[in-house]
């Protein structure tokens, strides 16, 4: 079974990272991220990755009826390797010798592992899993148990409290603002991140906390898209808001929920508060209606903020 935040790697010397549970017609959804090049592996941003299938491997280019959506996909039997956080994980645990990156995730696995963290439930994705990180690589952990990542968020909180994890510090939110290019304010960005307590620092080195819940249905519905819609709205369930996507309930006569694929927004609000958002308005084949933030990789446009909160 092939997850989101799982990497693909091909006889070409591509690896792409997977964007959707499951496959579609044989093809496993997913985005190019690094290029095997003379001098190693190159990662590539979103319009040169598209560039670089467009003019090196046109058949990777992919149209997804089921998230009207333009993607990457890759058919299984192209996938020469299979990269699984929770494998990756459990191996750099178990290995002797680590390099720098490798041993400030060591250490923060070691702290979660003495707050009673079940480790064989998470992962580590990003760089790290496919082993191109450098000295400024960041750490992506994953946890694949609603419970356990919820944990997770508390013993970070716990941390930083005992002083054995640090908050971001000014220059920490501003190279994390640059990277996601959204449409928020820098101070509304932060403020919103602050309070969901999935990103520290260990010994400079800053990590993120991931949701991927594996225990979830397969199952797909098809979307249709109706464009660009804002308003306003409470959120009246968050129970799925760090999941991926991320899902808020709201209470709208037509619209049922807001859907975020971007990481900007996960977890963004709580039951309760009252939000603005702007995405696209889509609808399945059941009649049901939803915004979308994050419709394109960039999601130019597209934002959800909170405009009253509850605390």
């Amino acid at each position: 079974m092939f997850f989101a935040k799982d990497f693909i790697e091909t006889a070409e010397g591509l690896i792409f990272a997977v964007v959707e549970r499951g496959l579609e017609d044989g093809k496993v959804l997913c985005f190019l991220r690094y290029v095997r090049e003379p001098c190693g592996w190159k990662k590539y941003q979103t319009v040169e990755a598209n560039d670089f299938l467009e003019h090196n491997h046109p058949d990777y280019l992919h149209y997804s009826p089921v998230l009207d959506a333009h993607l990457h996909a890759v058919a299984v039997d192209r996938v020469v390797k299979h990269h699984q956080p929770k494998h990756r994980l459990q191996q750099l645990m178990q290995s002797m010798r680590h390099d720098a990156v490798e041993r400030d995730l060591f250490r923060l696995c070691g702290l979660f592992g003495q707050h009673g963290l079940d480790l064989m439930q998470t992962g580590i994705t990003g760089s790290i899993l496919v082993g191109v990180q450098n000295q400024a690589s960041d750490m992506d952990l994953v946890c694949y148990d609603r419970e356990v990542f919820h944990q997770c968020r508390a013993i970070t909180r716990k941390l930083i409290g005992l002083g054995k994890l640090q908050e971001l510090n000014e220059q920490d939110w501003q190279q994390s603002y640059a990277r996601r290019s959204c449409e928020l304010s820098f101070d509304d960005y932060v403020w919103h991140e602050r309070r969901k307590c999935n990103k520290a620092v260990i010994d400079g080195r800053k990590f993120d906390l991931n949701f991927i819940d594996d225990s979830a249905s397969s199952g797909t519905i098809s979307y249709q898209k109706y464009g660009a819609v804002s308003l306003q709205c409470r959120v009246i369930d968050d129970s799925h808001s760090f999941d991926y996507p991320a899902e808020f309930k709201i209470d709208h006569q037509q619209i049922s929920a807001i859907v975020s694929f971007t990481a900007t927004y996960t977890g963004q609000a709580v039951s309760g508060e009252r939000v603005e958002v702007s995405g696209v308005l889509e609808q399945s084949e059941q009649g049901v209606q939803r915004i979308v933030v994050g419709s394109s990789r960039e999601a130019h446009g597209e934002y959800i903020k909170v405009i009253q909160c509850i605390s």
